[in-house]
Protein backbone atom coordinates (compact mmCIF):
# COMPACT_ATOMS: atom_id res chain seq x y z
CA UNK A 1 0.00 0.00 0.00
CA UNK A 2 2.66 2.23 1.08
CA UNK A 3 4.78 1.37 -2.88
CA UNK A 4 1.16 2.63 -4.05
CA UNK A 5 0.48 6.01 -2.39
CA UNK A 6 4.29 7.30 -3.04
CA UNK A 7 3.84 6.78 -6.96
CA UNK A 8 0.64 8.09 -6.78
CA UNK A 9 1.68 11.31 -5.31
CA UNK A 10 4.65 11.39 -7.61
CA UNK A 11 1.98 11.53 -10.50
CA UNK A 12 0.03 14.33 -8.91
CA UNK A 13 3.23 16.37 -9.16
CA UNK A 14 2.49 16.88 -12.89
CA UNK A 15 -0.64 18.53 -11.91
CA UNK A 16 -0.40 22.55 -13.31
CA UNK A 17 -3.01 25.21 -12.22
CA UNK A 18 -5.84 25.76 -14.51
CA UNK A 19 -5.62 22.16 -15.83
CA UNK A 20 -8.20 19.60 -16.32
CA UNK A 21 -7.53 15.93 -14.41
CA UNK A 22 -8.81 12.83 -15.01
CA UNK A 23 -9.34 10.78 -12.17
CA UNK A 24 -9.07 6.87 -11.82
CA UNK A 25 -11.01 4.27 -9.99
CA UNK A 26 -8.61 1.79 -7.52
CA UNK A 27 -6.66 1.59 -4.42
CA UNK A 28 -3.84 3.42 -6.38
CA UNK A 29 -6.36 6.38 -7.66
CA UNK A 30 -7.53 6.25 -3.79
CA UNK A 31 -4.16 7.66 -3.03
CA UNK A 32 -3.46 10.10 -6.15
CA UNK A 33 -7.02 12.04 -5.66
CA UNK A 34 -6.13 12.18 -1.90
CA UNK A 35 -3.06 14.07 -2.98
CA UNK A 36 -4.98 16.54 -5.17
CA UNK A 37 -7.50 17.57 -2.62
CA UNK A 38 -4.38 18.24 -0.48
CA UNK A 39 -3.24 20.40 -3.19
CA UNK A 40 -6.41 22.35 -3.61
CA UNK A 41 -6.31 23.32 -0.46
CA UNK A 42 -2.86 24.38 -0.64
CA UNK A 43 -4.08 26.84 -3.62
CA UNK A 44 -3.94 24.66 -6.63
CA UNK A 45 -6.82 25.37 -8.97
CA UNK A 46 -7.91 22.73 -11.57
CA UNK A 47 -11.50 20.86 -12.36
CA UNK A 48 -11.60 17.19 -12.80
CA UNK A 49 -13.45 14.32 -14.53
CA UNK A 50 -13.99 11.11 -12.21
CA UNK A 51 -13.85 7.55 -14.03
CA UNK A 52 -16.23 6.10 -11.70
CA UNK A 53 -19.37 6.96 -9.08
CA UNK A 54 -16.59 5.87 -6.05
CA UNK A 55 -13.63 8.16 -7.67
CA UNK A 56 -16.52 11.03 -7.77
CA UNK A 57 -17.83 10.92 -4.44
CA UNK A 58 -14.57 10.68 -2.78
CA UNK A 59 -13.31 14.11 -5.12
CA UNK A 60 -16.44 15.58 -3.64
CA UNK A 61 -15.78 15.29 -0.08
CA UNK A 62 -12.21 16.38 -1.07
CA UNK A 63 -14.10 19.45 -2.27
CA UNK A 64 -12.42 18.72 -6.05
CA UNK A 65 -14.13 20.76 -8.86
CA UNK A 66 -15.97 17.99 -10.73
CA UNK A 67 -16.90 18.67 -14.34
CA UNK A 68 -18.51 16.76 -16.80
CA UNK A 69 -17.59 16.07 -20.53
CA UNK A 70 -20.17 18.28 -21.90
CA UNK A 71 -18.26 20.97 -20.72
CA UNK A 72 -14.47 20.50 -22.55
CA UNK A 73 -13.20 18.84 -25.72
CA UNK A 74 -10.03 17.30 -24.04
CA UNK A 75 -8.19 15.88 -20.32
CA UNK A 76 -4.38 17.06 -19.62
CA UNK A 77 -3.75 14.66 -17.15
CA UNK A 78 -5.60 11.36 -16.13
CA UNK A 79 -3.80 9.38 -13.22
CA UNK A 80 -4.67 5.94 -12.97
CA UNK A 81 -3.46 2.29 -11.94
CA UNK A 82 -2.99 -0.57 -13.50
CA UNK A 83 -3.71 -4.37 -12.68
CA UNK A 84 -0.75 -5.49 -15.54
CA UNK A 85 2.02 -3.08 -17.43
CA UNK A 86 4.07 -5.14 -19.70
CA UNK A 87 7.26 -3.98 -21.03
CA UNK A 88 5.70 -2.48 -24.04
CA UNK A 89 3.73 -0.23 -22.01
CA UNK A 90 -0.07 -2.10 -22.53
CA UNK A 91 -1.88 -2.31 -19.53
CA UNK A 92 -4.77 -4.83 -17.82
CA UNK A 93 -6.98 -2.82 -16.35
CA UNK A 94 -10.61 -2.82 -14.90
CA UNK A 95 -9.76 -4.71 -11.25
CA UNK A 96 -12.20 -2.00 -9.50
CA UNK A 97 -14.95 -2.87 -12.41
CA UNK A 98 -14.24 0.72 -13.93
CA UNK A 99 -12.68 -0.08 -17.39
CA UNK A 100 -15.04 1.02 -19.95
CA UNK A 101 -15.25 4.68 -18.14
CA UNK A 102 -11.17 4.55 -17.73
CA UNK A 103 -10.46 3.91 -21.15
CA UNK A 104 -12.86 6.65 -22.21
CA UNK A 105 -11.01 9.50 -20.24
CA UNK A 106 -7.72 7.67 -21.08
CA UNK A 107 -8.91 7.70 -24.59
CA UNK A 108 -9.58 11.91 -24.16
CA UNK A 109 -6.50 12.48 -22.34
CA UNK A 110 -3.26 14.64 -23.30
CA UNK A 111 -0.96 12.48 -20.67
CA UNK A 112 -2.66 9.15 -19.38
CA UNK A 113 0.19 8.53 -16.51
CA UNK A 114 -0.08 5.10 -14.89
CA UNK A 115 0.88 4.35 -11.34
CA UNK A 116 1.60 1.00 -9.92
CA UNK A 117 3.69 -0.66 -7.38
CA UNK A 118 6.75 -2.89 -8.35
CA UNK A 119 3.99 -6.41 -8.38
CA UNK A 120 2.46 -5.17 -11.02
CA UNK A 121 5.48 -5.14 -13.74
CA UNK A 122 5.67 -8.19 -15.53
CA UNK A 123 6.88 -9.57 -19.04
CA UNK A 124 3.50 -10.81 -20.58
CA UNK A 125 0.23 -9.84 -19.80
CA UNK A 126 -1.89 -12.16 -18.10
CA UNK A 127 -1.32 -13.77 -14.60
CA UNK A 128 -4.23 -11.44 -13.85
CA UNK A 129 -7.43 -12.37 -15.50
CA UNK A 130 -8.77 -10.19 -18.25
CA UNK A 131 -12.18 -8.04 -17.23
CA UNK A 132 -14.43 -7.41 -20.15
CA UNK A 133 -17.69 -5.55 -19.30
CA UNK A 134 -20.44 -7.22 -21.41
CA UNK A 135 -24.39 -6.16 -21.49
CA UNK A 136 -26.55 -8.10 -19.47
CA UNK A 137 -28.98 -9.54 -22.09
CA UNK A 138 -27.68 -12.70 -23.50
CA UNK A 139 -24.94 -12.83 -21.08
CA UNK A 140 -24.75 -16.26 -21.24
CA UNK A 141 -24.37 -16.62 -24.77
CA UNK A 142 -21.49 -13.75 -24.36
CA UNK A 143 -19.96 -15.70 -22.33
CA UNK A 144 -19.57 -18.89 -23.76
CA UNK A 145 -18.68 -17.38 -27.49
CA UNK A 146 -15.30 -15.41 -24.69
CA UNK A 147 -14.53 -19.16 -23.62
CA UNK A 148 -14.08 -19.73 -27.64
CA UNK A 149 -10.95 -17.58 -27.69
CA UNK A 150 -9.09 -19.64 -24.44
CA UNK A 151 -10.41 -18.63 -21.43
CA UNK A 152 -11.85 -19.64 -18.52
CA UNK A 153 -14.26 -17.29 -17.92
CA UNK A 154 -15.68 -15.77 -14.59
CA UNK A 155 -18.64 -13.67 -14.35
CA UNK A 156 -17.58 -11.38 -11.26
CA UNK A 157 -19.88 -11.31 -8.71
CA UNK A 158 -20.49 -9.46 -5.27
CA UNK A 159 -22.09 -10.68 -1.97
CA UNK A 160 -23.46 -13.81 -4.38
CA UNK A 161 -25.23 -11.61 -6.76
CA UNK A 162 -23.68 -10.32 -10.05
CA UNK A 163 -21.56 -7.38 -9.79
CA UNK A 164 -23.16 -4.27 -11.63
CA UNK A 165 -20.91 -2.22 -13.57
CA UNK A 166 -21.46 1.96 -13.39
CA UNK A 167 -23.08 1.14 -16.61
CA UNK A 168 -25.18 -1.03 -15.82
CA UNK A 169 -23.39 -4.08 -17.09
CA UNK A 170 -21.59 -7.37 -16.14
CA UNK A 171 -18.19 -8.10 -15.55
CA UNK A 172 -16.57 -11.25 -16.78
CA UNK A 173 -13.14 -11.40 -15.76
CA UNK A 174 -11.31 -14.12 -18.19
CA UNK A 175 -8.15 -15.78 -17.12
CA UNK A 176 -5.20 -16.45 -20.29
CA UNK A 177 -2.24 -18.62 -19.52
CA UNK A 178 -0.50 -16.07 -21.64
CA UNK A 179 -1.31 -13.17 -23.49
CA UNK A 180 0.87 -13.22 -26.65
CA UNK A 181 -0.44 -10.39 -28.23
CA UNK A 182 -2.54 -8.00 -26.85
CA UNK A 183 -3.77 -5.67 -29.59
CA UNK A 184 -4.61 -8.79 -32.00
CA UNK A 185 -6.81 -10.08 -28.71
CA UNK A 186 -8.34 -6.70 -28.21
CA UNK A 187 -9.95 -6.98 -31.69
CA UNK A 188 -11.13 -10.38 -31.14
CA UNK A 189 -13.16 -9.62 -27.71
CA UNK A 190 -15.03 -6.48 -29.07
CA UNK A 191 -15.76 -8.08 -32.24
CA UNK A 192 -18.05 -10.37 -30.45
CA UNK A 193 -21.50 -9.32 -30.05
CA UNK A 194 -22.59 -8.32 -26.55
CA UNK A 195 -19.10 -7.10 -25.43
CA UNK A 196 -19.29 -3.25 -24.55
CA UNK A 197 -14.59 -2.86 -24.01
CA UNK A 198 -12.12 -4.98 -22.52
CA UNK A 199 -9.62 -4.65 -20.17
CA UNK A 200 -6.74 -4.22 -22.54
CA UNK A 201 -5.10 -0.54 -22.90
CA UNK A 202 -3.04 -0.86 -25.88
CA UNK A 203 -0.64 1.99 -26.71
CA UNK A 204 -2.37 4.60 -24.41
CA UNK A 205 0.35 5.50 -22.23
CA UNK A 206 3.77 7.00 -22.06
CA UNK A 207 4.57 7.29 -19.13
CA UNK A 208 4.47 4.49 -15.98
CA UNK A 209 5.26 5.40 -12.59
CA UNK A 210 6.30 2.45 -10.30
CA UNK A 211 6.86 2.44 -6.56
CA UNK A 212 8.42 0.20 -4.39
CA UNK A 213 8.48 -1.15 -1.41
CA UNK A 214 11.97 0.20 -0.15
CA UNK A 215 10.73 3.80 -0.94
CA UNK A 216 12.20 3.81 -4.31
CA UNK A 217 9.99 5.52 -7.42
CA UNK A 218 10.85 5.24 -10.78
CA UNK A 219 9.16 6.49 -13.51
CA UNK A 220 9.57 5.09 -16.80
CA UNK A 221 9.02 6.76 -20.24
CA UNK A 222 7.75 5.22 -23.61
CA UNK A 223 10.62 5.79 -26.32
CA UNK A 224 8.42 7.15 -29.43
Amino acid sequence: MEAKRIAAERAVDYIQNDMIVGLGTGSTAYWAIQKLGSKIQEGLNIRAIATSKQSEELAEKLRIPMISFSEISEIDITIDGADEVDDRFNLIKGGGGALLREKIVAAATKEFIVVVDESKVVKHLGKFPLPIEIVKFGYEITIRKLQQLGCEPDLRKLNNEAFVTDNGNYIVDCKFAKIENPENLHHSINLIPGVVDNGLFIDMTKKVIVGYKNGEVKEIQKRS
